[in-house]
């Protein structure tokens, strides 16, 4: 199964007009035509089988045949990562998430990041593209990026934890987490957080966990965690 990608697409009416990027490539790469089903989701848990009405390279026009909805999970996972110094690495943590099961994730921007500024277009079509490749309903939420600070005076709730790599006791993150609970979980760049934004992750009822034994890059370690919460939840 092909899956395609229409926001505007919903139970309110039976015909839709494809957008023209989505048409053209329908219609002129894919060579679909009148009479042929395609699979659409909206990102919102909704799975569509629709029929090409008029298979036009600018408007292709299709008609709903059935719907359904994929049940929401009982949990939810944000992942809050800080960018990597090289932008693929980023992206690359981004289409695995998403393809684990990743709900949110927020870039941060921390005292030691070396990349500050992130280009979310680029990062939404990876979400995007992983999303379709994966089969997911559900399209996962990419925040704009935050400072630190900024992120730590909003409200804090469910299961927080901080991966760093300070030198101090820490459970292992599979022995912290309980099923169908939301998970927050900071993963900090390749400086590692510094001493002070630890600290106030505690405050803030941030709990300390460990992802095994090994110092792993940003984007391993949040696909480490991304893996352990999902399993958990899905085992």
């Amino acid at each position: 199964m092909q899956l395609f990608y229409n926001s505007d697409i919903d139970n309110s009416a039976s015909h839709f007009v494809l957008p023209a990027e989505e048409s053209k490539h329908i219609v002129k790469v894919l060579r679909k035509t009148e009479g042929d089903i395609l699979h659409i989701t909206n990102g919102k848990g909704y799975l569509y089988e629709a029929e090409i009405i008029v298979a036009d390279q600018k408007k292709c026009k299709i008609a709903v045949v059935s719907s359904k909805k994929e049940l929401e999970k009982m949990y939810s996972l944000h992942l809050i990562v800080a960018p990597t110094k090289m932008n693929d690495r980023y992206e690359w943590f981004l289409e695995k998430a998403t393809e684990i099961g990743a709900h949110e994730i927020t870039p941060i921007i921390c005292e030691h990041s070396e990349r500050r500024v992130i280009k979310k277009d680029r990062m939404e079509k990876v979400i995007l593209a992983a999303m379709k490749q994966s089969h997911r309903t559900y399209l996962p939420k990419l925040n704009d990026a935050i400072s630190y600070a900024d992120y730590m005076a909003k409200e804090q709730n469910g299961l927080l934890f901080i991966a760093h790599c300070e030198e101090e006791e820490k459970l292992e993150l599979k022995r912290r987490v309980a099923a169908d609970k939301n998970v927050t979980i900071l993963i900090g760049p390749e400086g590692d957080f510094s001493p002070s934004e630890i600290n106030t992750a505690y405050e803030k009822g941030y709990l300390p966990v460990s992802l095994g034994q090994y110092r792993l890059r940003t984007e391993t370690a949040a696909i480490v965690a991304c893996t352990t919460v999902v399993m958990i939840n899905n085992g």
